[in-house]
Order: structure tokens, then sequence, then C-alpha cells
């Protein structure tokens, strides 16, 4: 009895992918990390739209590394969408990283997910200094603040998820952090999390194919983080 309660569901053959919007993808070419050209971008988007994605944010970095600036970033926008003849509708936000820059940039030099959520980062192994004055900044500037991918911060314990919770801010969940991509302490923390209720939204952080698209085929997760994924799956697509 207890192993059928534990059973294991594929993500993939679960069918709640199709009609995703995903609002954290690198797909944008020659820009970050991500797709260094056009023709891998169309690569990546011909593999979300065959799992059944109906829109994608493109979220390129922005931070001391990338220095992307919202001309550029739109200007190169519109070359992939020129390129792109597929079903996926997509649109043009960023990620910004918490560090001296990002204040600069508030509020008109942004590109928001929608009319008022910004997708923010920190460094995976420290804090940025003043963390707490930049989301407030951020809110005063009329956005409100999704922390992208808390689960793989090394820095935080759970008193500090708790602490964000209780002030508004919101988690993005790195679909991939559930199948142990990033390492065994982000999938832990990701299911503690995803079980908790704490996460508002989901997205892939698509960079690459390579390792992502074999270990998502074979995800498999329990009935009840397949639902709590659905719920998220739904934040998304009203943002």
């Amino acid at each position: 009895m207890f192993s059928f309660f534990q059973k294991k569901h594929s993500l993939v053959a679960s069918g709640i992918l199709h009609g995703m919007t995903d609002i954290h993808s690198h797909v944008l070419p020659g820009v970050d990390d991500g797709s260094p050209d056009i023709s891998t971008s169309l690569e990546l988007l011909g593999w979300m739209e065959a799992l059944g994605f109906q829109k994608v944010w493109c979220t390129p970095h922005v931070m001391e590394d990338f220095q992307n600036h919202n001309p550029q970033l739109q200007e190169i926008f519109q070359q992939l969408k020129q390129a792109y003849s597929g079903s996926i509708e997509l649109a043009l936000a960023s990620e910004y990283m918490l560090d001296a820059s990002f204040g600069q940039r508030l509020p008109d030099q942004v590109l928001p997910i929608g009319k008022n959520h910004l997708l923010v980062e920190t460094s995976y192994m420290y804090g940025p200094v003043g963390m707490d004055d930049l989301l407030l900044d951020t809110y005063q500037a009329g956005y409100r603040p999704i922390i992208a991918h808390p689960e793989r911060y090394m820095y935080m314990e759970a008193e500090d998820y708790r602490e964000l919770r209780e002030k508004g801010y919101h988690f993005q969940l790195n679909l991939m952090s559930l199948s142990g991509y990033y390492g065994k302490r982000p999938q832990a923390v990701s299911e503690d999390l995803l079980k908790k209720g704490w996460y508002d939204y989901v997205g892939s952080d698509l960079h690459h194919l390579h390792r992502y698209a074999p270990m998502l085929e074979n995800l498999k997760l329990k009935r009840e983080q397949i639902d709590a994924l659905g719920v998220l799956l739904e934040n998304n697509s009203t943002i």
C-alpha cells in the first residue's frame, strides 16, 4: 500500500506541460550564456513546441557579465520573431541580478514580465548587499519581484525563505530542480518548498538541450507534485 502511494509518474506523459506559459528562458540568441545564435534558438523553440508550450518569455540575463540594454534586446527579439514560424507566442522580458547597478535601472529601464512582474536573481553563493532594500525599491517602483530559482541559493536557509514569503515576494521554481539537474541540495529544497506551497510560478530556465532535454523527458514525480506544478502553471498563464 505504501509503495502504491509513492508511485511516480512521467511529467511529460502527464500532459500538464501542454499549453504551458514559460516565464523564464534563455532562448534569445547571442546575449548571455543561453542560445548562442538564431539557429540554436529555433532548435530550442522547436523542442519546447513539441512538448506543447504555448507561450515563452525570453528572459536574458542582465548583470555585470551580461550588460544588456533594452534597445539591443528588443532588436534581437524582433529578429528572432521574424525567423521563427512556429506556434509558440514569444514575449520579451529580462532576468535581473540584484547587484550594484540594478537600482539604476529602476523604474523605466527594465523589461517586466507582463505589466509589473520583475524576474530577479542573486548570486548562488552569497546574498547581495542590501537585498531587502533592493527588493523594496523594486516594489516601490511599481513592480512585483519574482525571485528566480530560490532553491539554488546556497546561502538561504528555511528562515530566509519564510521571511521573504512573509514580505510578499514571489518565488519561481526551476522545473529541472526537481530532477536533480542542479544537484541534490536544490532538489531537496525545491521539493520542500513545493510541498509547503511556497512557490508561485515555474519556469524552464532553458539554456541548452544537452542534458536538459533527456532529464526532463525522463523526469518522474509523485502525483501530488504534478498537481502542485499544475497550480503554478495556471499562475504563469495569468501574468
